[in-house]
């Protein structure tokens, strides 16, 4: 099997302004040559000018609205791909983040990205808004199968920092974080999807006397006939401060770039 394309995901904490930050960002993710990316939390405008003058060999597309983080898709214009942002993720709430959909065409094949970054709470509101935006996310898959001709058919990925933090509840109840992804792995598998696996356990930290501990927050979710390389035996790779061989290197990176680590596979055809 030959690659189809590569896709990053990573949420680059609070990305605005400081023009190092914003150059040091962009060459880690120049070193990966991913063709489609998709950059979470760009909050300043210069984000995307840099990007654009930097990396002329893409295309680039952003969410917009009333909320203050976007997500901000690449795609290599070797690639012929069409953008839409999909507000039915906001849950009826105008300030969350809208999802962003990159159809994209590979080997005379259509491929459907949908990027997510769902409420980051571990409260009942939090739990219950992103498990109606994981809820939309599966169904889609119904849409994009009748699009392509039947059930099954459809190529579809949604992907991105989902934030499965669980719920803080009194008196016992609360609910942990592995329980709402196993959730998550039952809709997809209803749908004919899998959560794929990663060679990392977790995707997201604060850095040494954080209050936050280490977290499986970045997922892929993909149509189960796709077929992807693997990095050991994981079909995604994270890269960044998992990576790190000592804790204070980790801390460095952390410092450097994001809280959260980049998320990247290959598709294959």
């Amino acid at each position: 099997m030959k690659k189809a394309f590569s896709v990053a995901s990573w949420n680059v904490e609070h990305f605005k302004g400081e023009p190092a930050r914003v150059k040091r960002i962009i060459q880690f993710l120049e070193a990966e040559k991913p063709d489609v990316f998709a950059l979470i939390e760009v909050e300043g405008k210069e984000v995307f000018q840099t990007l654009t003058s930097r990396m002329p060999d893409y295309s680039f597309h952003i969410t917009e609205g009333r909320q203050c983080q976007e997500i901000l898709v690449g795609a290599k214009r070797t690639f012929t791909s069409f953008f839409t942002q999909k507000t039915e993720f906001k849950a009826g709430n105008a300030y969350l983040r809208p999802g962003a959909l990159l159809t994209i065409i590979a080997g005379n094949k259509t491929y459907t990205l949908l990027f997510l970054h769902t409420k980051s709470h571990s409260t009942p509101l939090g739990l219950g808004l992103r498990d109606d935006m994981f809820d939309k996310a599966a169904k889609f898959r119904k849409i994009l199968d009748k699009a392509a001709g039947g059930p099954g058919q459809a190529n579809y990925i949604f992907l991105g920092d989902l934030n499965p933090l669980g719920m803080d509840y009194p008196y016992n109840k609360d609910i942990d974080p592995q329980l709402e992804l196993k959730k998550l792995d039952r809709r997809a598998k209803y749908r004919k999807m899998q959560r794929l696996t990663k060679d990392e356990k977790f995707t997201f930290w604060n850095g040494t006397g954080s209050s936050y501990p280490k977290a499986d927050l970045d997922h892929v979710v993909a149509a189960g006939h796709l077929k992807f390389k693997k990095f050991g035996e994981a079909a995604v790779t994270v890269l960044g401060w998992p990576k790190e061989p000592t804790e204070a290197k980790q801390n460095q990176w952390i410092s450097k770039y994001s809280d959260h680590a980049m998320i990247y596979f290959e598709i294959m055809h």
